[in-house]
């Protein structure tokens, strides 16, 4: 495999570059002298800034801009194999990486990688890490899958040894990685047009926590059910994190203020060590913050300075995100929750903070992900008052006639919740232009662009 080497930049071709890890990365090979190029099936604000950096960018992906001069090509999980760029690259021998095989080579030169992994809740926990590290002034390189606000974008390229990123389970990906420290947020049923079910996923993240060095850490979330089988026979050290009272770090007392956002009296090894106080929302991200503050205490971090970085962080976009108010007095949130669990986290929020009622514009995302756990996005769903079905955001699969929106209605009404299928986005905004009312909340929740209704209302 060919190994990238920052004493000896080269020259690098990213097919898909526009995408939100690819283009991070990109951006740290920029920065460390590599020539770097890339295609994209469409322009947008991020080949606009890697453009501005000097990257050349090809819209439309063919052969011709796979050239002779290129050392090596980088790809993603959701390029097909018959893509030009692909099988010309292939045509000529030109060695490729993937992009997280890619990741994991960046990471091989900094001593103290941190690599967030689990189902849900990875790019805010990567956004407490990153808070805390430039709150300890530490110059850490980040890479988080969402923009975030501090560091102007999705990428920080810092000059020490610290760097911070997300780890994604899809396509058993982060086995590519071998980080210092490692974090497994929580194992859930997801990606199951990859996975055969919840053991295969358990087994993945068991392989992922056995890639850490022995001198390294595991920082493991104690209340599943998987968590012994993981922890057993690592050869590394291991710290759990979570509510109950056999946990290394827990958190105690959790309160939500009117905002949503959470403070906990925070225990390690029995004792308590004072109030942490929270700009993210919910338990979830009460239960997140201890593998933080895990992490950041392994490396001999301040208590301090962890705190300050936890209370400035209020997570990347699209997470529970306020957008404004309607002229006609409506709240709308915006919310990138796409599987059941994450959508129960973020409505029990909406609940305990919103002053009328709870609307929710839902769009699915991917087919076998709505097919596969059609019943518990109905049960997680119907917690709200008023559900509103856009149609499924296919991303990178094809519909196969197999699960609908309409199904996800059925369900709904099934369970005695007020659930309206209408599909078209104009048809989601006249509906709520007509029927919510001052001071009802409106969430727009979904991974695939629904936040578009949100911006639209605002504009009116």
């Amino acid at each position: 495999m060919f190994k990238v080497d920052f004493d000896n930049p080269c020259k690098i071709h990213f097919i898909g570059i526009g995408g939100i890890s690819m283009s991070g990365l990109a951006e740290i090979l920029v920065k460390e002298g590599f020539t770097v190029t890339g295609s994209d099936v469409k322009e947008s604000e991020t080949t606009e800034i890697l453009k501005s950096l000097g990257v050349k960018i090809y819209i439309g992906q063919v052969r011709e801009n796979i050239t002779d001069d290129i050392n090596i090509v980088v790809y993603t999980a959701a390029i097909s194999r018959d893509n030009e760029e692909f099988l010309e690259a292939k045509r000529r021998n030109i060695p490729m990486l993937t992009r997280a095989e890619l990741l994991g080579q960046i990471m091989s030169f900094y001593k103290y990688s941190i690599a967030v992994s689990g189902t849900h809740g990875k790019t805010t926990t990567t956004a407490m890490l990153a808070h805390i590290l430039l709150a300890a002034e530490k110059d850490p390189t980040i890479s988080i899958g969402g923009m975030l606000d501090i560091i102007n974008g999705n990428i920080r390229v810092g000059h020490t040894d610290y760097f911070v990123t997300e780890a994604c389970e899809y396509t058993n990906s982060y086995h590519a990685l071998t980080p210092f420290v490692s974090i497994i947020l929580n194992v859930d049923a997801d990606h199951l047009d990859f996975f055969s079910g919840i053991e295969e996923i358990a087994e993945s993240f068991k392989t992922f926590a056995e890639k850490t060095p022995e001198n390294g850490v595991v920082i493991l979330n104690g209340d599943m059910k998987y968590t012994d089988y993981i922890r057993k026979d690592l050869k590394c050290k291991v710290i759990t994190f979570g509510l109950n009272e056999d946990n290394d770090y827990r958190a105690a007392d959790i309160t939500i203020d009117e905002e949503g956002h959470s403070s906990y009296t925070l225990i390690t090894h029995g004792t308590e060590r004072g109030k942490i106080y929270l700009s993210t929302t919910g338990v979830h991200n009460a239960v997140n913050s201890l593998s933080a503050i895990a992490a950041a205490e392994f490396l001999d971090i301040d208590l301090s300075s962890v705190k300050t970085g936890l209370l400035n962080c209020h997570s990347a976009k699209r997470r529970f995100e306020y957008k404004g108010t309607t002229k006609d007095g409506v709240k709308i949130i915006d919310d990138y929750a796409h599987h059941p669990t994450e959508i129960s986290a973020s409505l029990k929020v909406a609940k305990q903070v919103a002053e009328g009622e709870v609307w929710c514009a839902f769009q699915p995302h991917t087919y076998t992900r709505t097919y596969a756990l059609l019943d518990e996005f109905a049960d997680a769903l119907s917690h709200c008052d008023h559900i509103l079905l856009a149609d499924i955001y296919a991303a990178r699969e094809k519909d196969n006639h197999m699960v609908s929106s309409h199904d996800l209605a059925d369900k709904l009404t099934e369970r005695g919740a007020d659930a309206l299928y209408l599909g078209d986005f104009d048809s989601i905004e006249k509906f709520i232009l007509k029927n919510c009312k001052k001071n009802d909340m409106l969430i727009t929740m979904g991974a695939g662009n629904i936040d578009i209704i949100g911006e639209n209302l605002l504009s009116y």
